[in-house]
């Protein structure tokens, strides 16, 4: 058996293999509501033969949406829309995952193709942003956020605790704290956003506190038998990578002393100004010192897309499950012939039994 293609098993949830589809945005909500178009979506990627789907970005508080476009599961009637796309991906072999986010600074945003920056001032259609300091982040996000009063941070702490609670109620056996990507969870974390004065700013501690607390508050009302997972920047390819990678690594000892179980590695993306080595499979070697250091099961979503290069990935120990997404977008069906093409025996078990029965039987 291939690497790739043996069980994982996180808490009491087994994946079939090792192959996840991460979060990708999908910008298709109304007011937060995913709709049908979300469901074909998610079911397709289920049905193609991943362990794993998880759902875009949803935010936990209107705030907290990237664009007008983005899902949230703020109020229960958002979190009971979700029911078919987890019953879809359920039907078609899959775990459901969900991704629960704030995009604090980032927020606020017109859709990608319909400008990918900030909604302007005195338009109905954006809205105040928050963050831990009243610093804009540049570039195509220039308005500048209100700085989170104590009250705000508490409130926004209670908002992922709601939004885990509803995602367990409406079916969800994994999920995914969003504190990467320059969002909320990363800006209090980065010197570059965050530049408080109070016990949420300033020393290590200080900046890894609301993640920290946020976690903790989830892991009260998430069951303990299902994974609990973060996705968190841990380099920002800024001329200090050795000192981020330090911290970061230091904050996924913490966050597993918490009760996390799996830690999805990306980069931080929280200024516009870096220089990032794009290539495939470029975080491999940073996921897996994190996985080493920190004692913690991994997975990154950057550059695996070949079926060669997602093998490699978990046979040479840098992930525990990788994060297949675009690659996905383009076939969904990419497991599977990731399967036939490391010679993987019987790759029809990848597929729903009517897939199987005409692609294995009539080829």
């Amino acid at each position: 058996m291939s690497a790739l293609f043996e069980p994982f098993t996180l808490k009491d949830v087994t994946l079939r293999n090792r192959i996840a589809i991460p979060p990708m945005c999908q910008y298709m909500a109304v007011d937060g509501m995913v709709n049908d178009w979300h469901l074909v979506h998610l079911a397709s990627m289920a049905r193609g033969g991943a362990g794993l789907v998880v759902v875009e970005a949803t935010a936990v508080s209107p705030e907290g949406r990237i664009t007008p476009g983005c899902a949230g599961i703020w109020s229960d009637a958002h979190a009971q829309a979700f029911v078919p796309a987890v019953k879809a991906i359920k039907a078609a072999g899959s775990v459901p995952g969900i991704q629960i986010a704030h995009a604090g600074r980032k927020a606020s945003a017109n859709r990608p193709w319909e400008g990918d920056d900030h909604i302007p001032e005195g338009n109905p259609a954006g809205w105040q942003t928050i963050a831990p300091s009243a610093i804009a982040y540049g570039a195509n996000l220039p308005k500048v956020p209100r700085e989170m009063t104590l009250e705000d941070i508490a409130r926004v702490r209670q908002d992922f605790v709601d939004a885990a609670r509803r995602a367990r109620e409406a079916g969800f056996e994994w999920i995914e704290l969003h504190f990467a990507h320059g969002y909320l969870g990363q800006s209090f974390f980065s010197e570059h956003s965050n530049q408080r004065t109070d016990a949420y700013g300033g020393s290590f501690e200080n900046r890894s506190r609301f993640l920290l607390e946020t976690l903790a508050a989830v892991r009260e009302v998430w069951p303990e038998h299902l994974p609990l997972t973060a996705r968190f920047g841990v380099i920002e390819y800024d001329g200090r990578d050795e000192q981020t990678l330090t911290e970061s690594i230091e904050l996924a000892r913490r966050f597993k002393d918490g009760g996390l179980d799996l830690l999805s590695v990306s980069v931080g993306f929280t200024i516009p100004d870096t220089n990032i080595p794009w290539g495939p499979a470029f975080m491999g070697p940073v996921a897996e010192r994190v996985r080493r250091e920190a004692e913690l099961p991994v997975t990154s979503a950057w550059g695996f897309g070949t079926p060669q290069l997602a093998q490699a990935a978990v046979q040479n120990g840098q992930l525990d499950l990788v994060s297949v997404g675009r690659a996905h977008l383009a076939d969904p069906h990419w497991t599977y012939f990731a399967a036939k093409e490391l010679g993987v025996d019987n790759a029809s078990w990848t597929l729903p039994a009517p897939y199987a029965h005409w692609l294995e039987r009539y080829r």
